[in-house]
């Protein structure tokens, strides 16, 4: 595989699970923030030939991939320039915080002859990769009740995951994963019922929680249950799905023994963590390995530019349903199974 030229955009919590993984696929990697901070890390891995730069310009001349790691509300407007630029997009989930905005996104990068990736990274967790597997053989059978779980303290380290308008709120910012990966499994979302309770505004300190369900219900009859939870600072990261069918059941819990944990990178605000397995390769490094072999020619990414328009457009029904207290219908849309 030709050597990969990419710019990190950011240089939070997602950029330092990020680079390592650009690094051990012999990437040059080329960092620009905002925050004083893309200086620090590339400090930290000068012996991989990391590089800081200070503006977007400048970035974009030494790169042929961009990955954009920052805030969720700056999401659209940097991808778009990328994509003019003619770069390949990475794109931390979700794509954006609205469907047009990433359906804008997605356009453009089709129309430019580039891909546009969203890093839905729990499609490349080993029990989640696992379980598609399994229920793509019809180990299962048809999906018919599916339940997962994602739950962590409230991430009072970055202010604007507290803030609706900028991130979605825990439905949008942190649910968006399991959404996606119950439409993988059980196909198409066409209604969608939300509950929020706890801290929904700016202002999230330390012991505030918040927590979102939904029920979705898939074209195919099948119906997942999502819960998510913002919690208080000592509760431990924990996911789980138990998904039954006709031919059996299959279930994980992150905290059970062999699990994956959360492992410090660098150094962090008290609390803030990112999921890693112990037990094998970090599931970032795979997930941007799939995204750098379809950059040379390989096979299409695991998860397409679509599936990221589609994950956005149940969390927004999700928490359209939360505001209104009442069901959303979703139509199926043609690029839907695209």
């Amino acid at each position: 595989m030709a050597r990969l030229d990419v710019g990190l955009i950011g240089a939070g919590g997602i950029a330092r699970a990020h680079l390592p993984a650009w690094t051990a696929l012999g990437a040059r990697v080329t960092i620009l923030s905002t925050d004083g901070r893309a200086e620090q890390l590339a400090a930290k891995y000068a012996e991989f030939g990391v590089t800081a730069v200070s503006s977007l310009p400048d970035l974009l001349d030494r790169c042929t991939v961009v990955d954009v790691c920052t805030p969720t509300f700056t999401h659209r407007e940097l991808a778009l320039d990328a994509i003019t630029a003619g770069k390949h997009v990475v794109c931390e989930k979700p794509l954006a915080l609205t469907v047009a905005d990433a359906e804008e996104m997605t356009e453009a990068a089709r129309a430019a002859g580039v891909l546009l990736f969203p890093a839905h990274v729990v499609r490349y967790f080993p029990a989640y990769a696992a379980l598609a597997v399994s229920v793509a053989r019809g180990d299962l059978g048809a999906p018919a009740v599916l339940r997962f779980t994602r739950s962590g303290c409230f991430p009072v380290w970055a202010p604007w995951f507290a803030d609706p308008a900028l991130s979605g709120g825990i439905l949008v910012d942190q649910m968006i994963h399991d959404f996606d990966f119950a439409r993988l499994l059980a196909g198409d979302v066409v209604r969608v019922h939300a509950r929020l309770r706890g801290k929904q505004e700016p202002g999230a300190v330390a012991g505030d929680v918040a927590t979102g369900t939904a029920v979705l219900t898939h074209a195919s009859g099948a119906i997942s249950h999502v819960l998510g939870v913002w919690g208080l600072p000592d509760l431990p990261f924990r996911t789980t799905f138990r998904v039954a069918g006709p031919g059996g059941i299959l279930e994980h819990d992150s905290t059970a023994p062999t699990g994956f944990r959360v492992l410090a990178q660098g150094s962090r605000p008290l609390g803030e963590g990112i999921p890693r397995s112990p037990m094998t390769e970090s599931p970032y490094l795979t997930e941007l390995r799939d995204f750098a072999a379809a950059v040379a020619g390989g096979p299409a990414p695991r998860v397409s530019a679509r599936d990221g328009v589609e994950a956005v457009r149940i969390a927004l029904a999700a928490a359209e349903s939360a505001r209104t207290g009442d069901p959303v219908e979703l139509k199926i849309t043609e690029e839907a199974g695209l």
